[in-house]
């Protein structure tokens, strides 16, 4: 291929995966891989300088500055990335150029934190905006609400300044990413790929409570602007923020040579598989302020720092076994077992093979020697089959057509390469599915936290939902066994479980777990059929005139209530009291039937989740995103991009004070 059609083809793949990683959160190939495609294309572009326009990847900071709120705020400094480097020669380079240019300069090494850049701006002490890296030169996305929930996030300062402007990087724990993963699937919702894309997706949502819930941190890693004062260095600024009780990058190293710095890397590198979070490299910064002043940027990165990428560790491994596991949703999980390796600073031993498809696809046997690597630098992923290992004795692997826990025949799920048991009664779905009835989308039950979930659900107190509710009838042995705590933490539990029985019936239907049915589907099930009873009794092509519930839906409804299993639990149900009707909200009307409600921008007398409320009590639909079939677009201050797309397809655009007239007649 000649150069000139190389390049395009490279700016093409590169930009869509730009798209895939800045805007849409899902990024389809490991930075590994997208490096040496942006190497490449530098590579092109040096020999080739004529090719460059300004819509190369190599010309651009970061994604598009677009929000699902639609609010967009100008940057006061720009949020440059960084040049990447790969070797101990480049960093020995950069490290002799500054000391060239500079007089005995000082390098600070510190984590690459792998989330989601955030800019905090304070006015006098007092957080007054937070805005994320948009397209990294002009604007960014107003997150101001989502970022003040973050428990890292300081809303006040105790030294303040007339202004303050800081920049760091919003992450997920791991610890955290596999908790809201674990909600995820019990909710029957996509899971995310890596703790990266979950913060950056979870930071550009917008329910608030939903960000709290998920457990968001950040370390701020800059300070971009100070009026009211001077630091002199890097450093001095950290040892400021620390004294605020912000939360800086942890273990940062003070070096002077080449060598020290690459001592620092290296440490850094070895210690990564032991931190609580992904880290996708180590940054050298100069220290001195003054040295980054003189120095400057160019358009898109600063001349006074790079960033060192880790190159992908990878090790061979036999695979002893491959084991089978039932999730709590009842899907089959087939996982490699292997002889430990150490990578990223762990020993690693198992690996998921996520299905039959991927299995065969992947052409993997026991017996296999295998090529494993760690995606994000802490799951464990197996790459490929070292084939020329293989020898005679490799035993192919077919998944068990029958539950390995309870012998229920599997199911392919329609569309998916996965294996479900698809019985509702397996004991390996039961702790999963009581997680879900008492969240907060479901039945709401406060206090009742996994732990205590589990250790019920293995002493045999709880064996279905309906178990839930003649609790009270063991509270002498809870409480002597301790398992809730002591007599008020255990009453306290039984109150909220009580309380619990007069919630409305969709949350009853929502918490039941039925496959493609959520919060909304359920309320719109209730709204037509009034009572549970009439919905487990309701035939499908009746529950498919119910507002967006299709054949699927209506298929797994049926499906749930025509189970003999489920039959007894709705009637054990039924006995303890719960409540099985629809409860009609005072003021509730059908206004809006019909209708599709967009809402941006700030409102005047109430926020988004109020405003989406008032619609969906008077029968109308909410939407995120405005599209020929939006009724109309709710705005308020700072609409954004939302408003504009109205205008073009000549949606209705109407204010808070219309949406009220409208509620009126």
């Amino acid at each position: 291929m000649n150069p000139i059609d190389r390049y395009q083809e490279l700016t093409k793949t590169i930009n869509r995966h730009m798209e895939r990683y800045y805007d849409q959160d899902a990024p389809t190939i490991t930075d590994h891989e997208y490096d040496a495609l942006m190497q490449e294309l530098k590579a092109i572009e040096k020999e080739h300088p004529e090719f460059v326009t300004p819509d190369s990847p190599t010309q651009k900071v970061g994604g598009s500055a677009k929000r699902e709120a639609g609010v967009l705020v100008r940057h006061n400094v720009p949020m440059l990335s960084l040049s990447d480097v790969f070797s101990k020669e480049e960093v020995t380079a950069f490290v002799e150029d500054m000391r060239e240019q500079l007089d005995d300069p000082e390098f600070v090494v510190e984590y690459k934190i792998d989330g989601l850049s955030l800019v905090l701006r304070y006015e006098d002490g007092v957080l007054k905006l937070a805005e994320t890296r948009g397209d990294g030169i002009n604007f960014g996305e107003d997150v101001t609400a989502n970022a003040k929930v973050i428990k890292d996030v300081k809303k006040k300062l105790k030294q303040p300044f007339p202004y303050l402007e800081v920049r760091g990087e919003v992450y997920m724990t791991n610890e955290d990413f596999e908790k809201v993963n674990e909600r995820q699937e019990i909710a029957g919702k996509r899971m995310f790929a890596n703790p990266r894309n979950c913060a950056a997706g979870t930071l550009r949502q917008l329910d608030t409570a939903v960000t709290k819930e998920r457990g968001l941190s950040m370390f701020v890693f800059n300070i971009q602007q100070v009026r009211g004062g001077t630091f002199e260095t890097h450093t001095q600024g950290y040892e400021y923020l620390k004294k605020q009780g912000v939360r800086v990058i942890e273990d940062y190293r003070v070096c002077r040579t080449a060598d020290e710095v690459w001592e620092a890397i290296c440490a850094i590198g070895e210690n990564r598989g032991n931190l609580p979070y992904d880290i996708d490299g180590a940054v050298v910064k100069l220290n001195r302020i003054a040295d980054r002043e003189m120095l400057g940027a160019t358009s898109k990165v600063p001349k006074w720092a790079v960033a060192y990428k880790y190159p992908p560790e990878e090790k061979e491994a036999k695979i002893l076994d491959i084991e089978v596991s039932v999730g709590r949703t009842g899907r089959i999980t087939p996982t490699a077992v292997f002889e430990p390796v150490r990578l990223c600073g762990t020993s690693v031993s198992r690996a998921t093979l996520h299905n039959q498809d991927f299995i065969d696809q992947l052409d993997v046997g026991i017996g296999d020697y295998v090529k494993v690597y760690k995606s994000g630098e802490i799951i464990p992923k197996i790459r490929e089959v070292v084939k020329e290992r293989r020898d005679s004795g490799v035993r192919r692997f077919q998944l068990p057509d029958t539950c390995p826990v309870c012998g229920t025949k599997t199911v392919r799920e329609k569309d998916t390469a996965d294996m479900k048991c698809p019985s509702p009664s397996c004991p390996a779905q039961i702790e999963r599915r009581i997680i879900n009835f008492v969240s907060r989308d479901a039945m709401d039950i406060k206090g009742f936290g996994t732990v205590y979930i589990e250790e019920l659900v293995r002493r045999g107190f709880i064996q279905n939902i309906a178990d839930i509710f003649v609790l009270n009838e063991h509270r002498e042995e809870l409480i002597e066994q301790g398992i809730i705590g002591k007599e008020k933490n255990t009453d306290k539990l039984l109150d909220a479980i009580e309380g619990a029985k007069q919630r409305d019936a969709y949350q009853l239907l929502t918490g039941f777990g039925i496959p493609n049915v959520g919060k909304a589907a359920a309320k719109a099930v209730m709204k037509q059929f009034g009572t549970i009873p009439k919905v487990a009794a309701a035939e499908p092509e009746q529950l498919v005139e119910v507002p967006d519930i299709g054949e699927v839906s209506a298929g797994c409804i049926r499906g749930f209530f025509a189970d003999a299993d489920n039959q007894k639990m709705l009637q054990r149900l039924i006995d303890a009291g719960v409540n099985m009707e629809r409860i009609v909200q005072d003021g509730e009307s059908e206004r809006f039937a019909g209708m599709t409600f967009v809402i941006t921008g700030t409102l005047p007398g109430m926020d988004r989740k109020q405003a989406a409320e008032l619609v969906e009590k008077n029968g109308g639909k909410v939407s995120g995103s405005v599209s020929k079939k939006t009724t109309y677009l709710l705005a308020g201050d700072n609409a954004g991009s939302k408003l504009a797309k109205a205008d073009t397809l000549g949606v209705p655009v109407i204010s808070e004070e219309a949406f009220l007239k409208m509620l009126k007649e």
